[in-house]
């Protein structure tokens, strides 16, 4: 099965080009221009390179979330357009597991994290087993200290990938939690990870494909508040 896969969650982007569980090719850029502007680019030099074209594809992959809301929306809605206009299926794996895959060389406790801003972390555990991340925890928003006392419970070496990796390990070490941060080349998320997670999925069609943010976005969180506050007076 060949898979194209995309990657547009955080400030990075990538795509990639994944034919049974193998790595074609992969393309990441972190440029600073918006993902609307490269994720279709990219795409289209990476197949053109490796001399494939879009009918070859079997299956359309994307990090549906958790993230950056506009980079999903972005990511989402590509994917939906391509599912559609070559009537082919497609499938949404989470952000956070698809950044487990990179600690499969590690073993063990696999702790991926992004920083969320407002004193949290986006999150998810994961063990690795028979050369695959097993999840133990469902993607959650959560505090800190919250993860901290699960870590502490399962009293075992903790391997951190994502954006939020330093700020969670400083935070750890603190606490004597032993951990280690991912490499560079292993520590954000990428769409080969994605591509891997969307192997043992159940492909649905575009418009079964959705975003999963976990929280309201903050335009949403200032409204609720705006109406709260109107409904006290």
């Amino acid at each position: 099965m060949l898979i194209l896969a995309f990657e547009s969650s955080a400030r990075a982007a990538s795509v990639a080009l994944v034919e049974d569980g193998r790595l074609i090719s992969q393309y990441s850029q972190c440029s600073g221009l918006t993902h609307s502007r490269t994720l279709l680019p990219m795409a289209e030099d990476m197949l053109k390179n490796a001399e494939l074209s879009l009918d070859k594809v079997d299956l359309f992959a994307v990090a549906h979330g958790p993230g950056s809301f506009t980079g999903i929306r972005i990511g989402v809605s590509t994917v939906k357009g391509l599912a559609w206009a070559a009537d082919k299926p497609c499938v949404g794996v989470s952000t956070l597991e698809a950044m487990a895959w990179h600690g499969l060389a590690a073993g063990g406790l696999v702790c991926p994290v992004m920083d969320a801003r407002r004193s949290q972390v986006y999150n998810a555990l994961f063990q690795v087993e028979n050369g695959r991340p097993v999840r133990l925890c469902e993607d959650r928003p959560i505090a800190l200290s919250q993860l901290a006392e699960e870590l502490q419970a399962l009293n075992a070496p903790v391997f951190l990938v994502g954006d939020g990796a330093e700020l969670a390990e400083k935070y750890l070490r603190e606490q004597a939690i032993p951990c280690t941060v991912a490499p560079e080349n292993l520590r954000w998320q990428s769409a080969w990870g994605v591509a891997m997670a969307a192997m043992d999925k159940t492909p649905g069609n575009a418009d079964a494909l959705l975003p999963v943010y976990l929280r309201l976005s903050q335009a949403e969180r200032e409204r609720q508040e705006r109406l709260a506050k109107e409904a006290e007076q």
